[in-house]
């Protein structure tokens, strides 16, 4: 299958297999103009009948060091501890 004829998706997931990358990455090399986290999400779904999976390094506050974000794969806005909005997007990785 030519490149062309590949989904967002596939592609995404190609990008994933050979290094961790962040939403913002993922969105400015797909030209994406929905939610990169949705996209993931529905790829890591597809992943497990590979034996693949999806893992992700969570949201972390580049101020106080919080990452105990209850969702992994979003971008939360601030940090629920220090109220900072300095977080960190989460990086994805397939393996």
């Amino acid at each position: 299958m030519c490149e062309a004829e590949r989904t967002t998706r596939q592609r995404i997931a190609d990008r994933l297999r050979t290094e961790p990358a962040q939403p913002a990455t993922l969105a400015g090399e797909f030209e994406i103009t929905t939610t990169v986290c949705s996209r993931v999400t529905h790829l890591s779904r597809s992943l497990e009948s590979n034996d693949e999976q999806l893992l992700v390094a969570p949201p972390t506050c580049r101020d106080c060091g919080f990452l105990a974000f209850d969702d992994l794969v979003n971008q939360p806005s601030r940090c629920p501890d220090c109220k900072s909005e300095a977080v960190e997007e989460p990086t994805f990785v397939i393996e």
